[in-house]
């Protein structure tokens, strides 16, 4: 059997770290539990100008966003739909006041589909005839819905292992006390039931989490009972309080950054020296978005296709397993290397991170950021303890102003990296920036290029005035773009593309509108601060007359290019004219002298010659062309 030895030293199981699109490892199932009580179709804003929309309809158009956006970066993620407070009940467990909604043949845990997506917009028009609503939990009734609506939660999120599969329980509501109009006992007991219900699920590897909405006269009191459903305390309170005035707008995106869970790309082990090592977490930050990859389809029954790589033996045809042994030549010698004896020659770290050492932040420049950095944050999963080195050591470079160099990388590509760390930034609204570490991947030497040093020992090369660059400088400060980020605009041809697809699977008949973010700011740029800086510069690069000159000088190119477009007029109309004699046999017959020297000029003219001269001189010219 004959084997390539081309790739011997290519690890087969070694993960592509330098792909910029970091794969995220855990599936999400999400289940979003939506109070459906009257409250919730009650108006959220008092102001007369501004438009009356419900807390509900605020939470369907929010969930139908988030379905869209995991249809397609996650859409393998399972997601489940279910009211509680309602008249009708839909459920396996046959629990009044909760109905999980579905569509067609899909399971009530499973995949977005763009049936689901398409009919759950649209459920506001036929909710209360065909689901409807009720209030919750009264006086004189034994019936908890929420409590069923948690164990139905539970029971929807009983497949899959929590160690691969994150689980989440979203509540939606703007009811803080759903208890009020119960007392005594009764209360008290249904309240403790509740939270242990909860606790319950927590203790499975359920996160519960909640999307609080304050209502226009009232705001969302945390204290009174979600609290301690979700296992609240102290400053962990602030961050789910909304404010009463908050616009409708506003606590939509709150809703989505909420939805939108920040998952791991892999853990890693970071050794610190060589008898200390603890478990850190990464995460992708800011990444280009791309179209999604091709999926090969059966030309038959539309399934998707699965590519299998298999090796057959060049002697006999049969089907192998895998080698075992790879070869290197070596001297005309074939020197074998096991599978395990690669991974031990290409080791470089026995750890993903090893700590090299210390250096101060100046020593960081801008551009050794050739890639997108990764973020960095203990966890005590595994290696207790983790979380207090992290934090002992993060505290010491924030206070002395230092970042950590550090070895990163598996074998096929081992480099060096600076651990820049992060304090941590809030605000009214909760946590904005959080503490942790940057891993920005360093560059090797033949990375860099240094185009300046062409420039340097030229003699020729141009060079600006001081007149040129205090122009240059205070047209960049009228046109400086404050607080600017790479997220405020989207790609306008990744959201026509998936604006299209989007369109193709929900049967819409209208294309949707795509506003091109990365225009120009027209009206920005028309600001007479702005003009004045711009001409300016033009007039100190280019001189006062540039554009009376520019517009010269297109005039004369315009001027000659109908010219041109006249002469290759002239010249087809001339080879049409040629092409209807048979100019060989004219010249054969001694028939030239017969035609006219109009005629004898369209052959001229075709051929590209000349035709100046009498009669004699052009007949002379074509026989001569011609080779007579």
């Amino acid at each position: 059997m004959d084997l390539d030895p081309e790739g011997i030293f290519r690890d087969d199981s070694d993960e592509d770290d330098d792909n910029v699109q970091e794969r995220e490892a855990n599936k999400d199932m999400v289940v979003y539990l939506v109070d459906a009580s009257p409250k919730m179709f009650t108006a959220a804003t008092t102001q007369a100008d501004e438009k009356q929309e419900t807390h509900f309809h605020t939470i369907v158009n929010c969930i139908t966003q988030s379905l869209k956006t995991q249809i397609i970066g996650r859409s393998y993620d399972e997601v489940a739909i279910c009211f509680f407070n309602t008249k009708e009940k839909k459920n396996l467990q046959d629990l009044a006041g909760v109905y999980v909604y579905n569509v067609g043949d899909r399971d009530p845990l499973d995949r977005p589909t763009a049936k689901l997506i398409k009919d759950f917009s649209c459920i506001e028009d036929s909710f209360t005839s065909s689901i409807g609503s009720r209030y919750g939990i009264t006086a004189g009734s034994r019936e908890n819905t929420l409590y069923n609506a948690l164990w139905v939660a539970q029971a929807l999120l009983r497949k899959g292992s929590v160690k691969t599969v994150s689980k989440r329980i979203l509540i939606f509501t703007n009811e803080d006390d759903p208890f009020g109009a119960i007392t005594g006992a009764v209360k008290t007991d249904m309240i403790r039931t509740t939270i242990q219900r909860a606790k319950d699920a927590q203790d499975l590897g359920l996160s519960i989490e909640l999307l609080p909405l304050s209502r226009p006269d009232e705001e969302f009191n945390m204290s009174l009972f979600y609290a301690d459903l979700i296992g609240l305390d102290g400053d962990e309170i602030t961050e789910y309080l909304p404010s009463a005035g908050e616009k409708l707008e506003d606590m939509a995106d709150q809703l989505r950054k909420r939805m939108m869970k920040k998952r791991r790309v892999k853990t890693l082990s970071f050794a610190i020296t060589n008898d200390v090592c603890i478990e850190v977490n990464t995460y992708a930050l800011t990444r280009p978005t791309t179209p999604g990859t091709i999926t090969w389809l059966d030309s038959v029954s539309n399934i998707p296709l699965k590519t299998e790589r298999s090796f057959i033996c060049n002697d006999t045809g049969a089907l192998l397993q895998d080698p075992q042994m790879r070869f290197q030549m070596y001297n005309d010698t074939v020197v074998k290397f096991s599978v395990r004896e690669l991974s031990e020659v290409k080791r470089v770290s026995s750890h993903h991170l090893r700590l090299l050492g210390f250096k101060p932040l100046d020593c960081l420049k801008d551009y050794h950021n050739l890639r997108p950095s990764t973020f960095i944050y203990p966890s005590d999963e595994h290696i207790f303890g983790s979380t207090r080195v992290f934090v002992a050591l993060h505290s010491s470079m924030l206070r002395l102003g230092r970042f950590a160099l550090a070895f990163y990388g598996n074998p096929t590509r081992p480099q060096l990296v600076a651990l820049v760390a992060q304090e941590e930034v809030t605000s009214s609204t909760g946590q904005v920036e959080p503490p942790g570490m940057h891993m920005i991947y360093l560059p090797y030497s033949d990375d860099i290029r240094y185009p300046e040093e062409v420039h340097v020992t030229s003699e020729g090369a141009p060079r600006a005035t001081d007149e040129q660059i205090k122009k240059a400088s205070n047209l960049l400060k009228r046109i400086d773009l404050k607080k600017f980020s790479v997220c405020q605009f989207a790609n306008p041809a990744l959201q026509r593309h998936y604006g299209i697809l989007e369109a193709l699977a929900l049967g819409e008949d209208e294309m949707p509108d795509i506003k091109d973010e990365t225009l120009p700011d027209e009206q920005g740029l028309a600001r007479p601060g702005v003009v004045k800086a711009i001409d300016e510069f033009k007039a100190s690069v280019y001189g006062e007359n540039y554009d009376q000159e520019e517009a010269e000088a297109a005039a004369a190119k315009a001027s000659r290019g109908d010219t041109s477009k006249k002469r290759k007029a002239l010249a087809d109309a001339a080879s049409l004219k040629s092409a209807a004699y048979d100019w060989a046999e004219l010249a054969d017959n001694g028939k030239l002298k017969d035609m006219t020297v109009v005629e004898l000029k369209s052959y001229l003219t075709a051929h590209d010659l000349p035709v100046s001269g009498k009669k004699e001189a052009l007949i002379s010219r074509i026989l001569t062309h011609l080779g007579k």
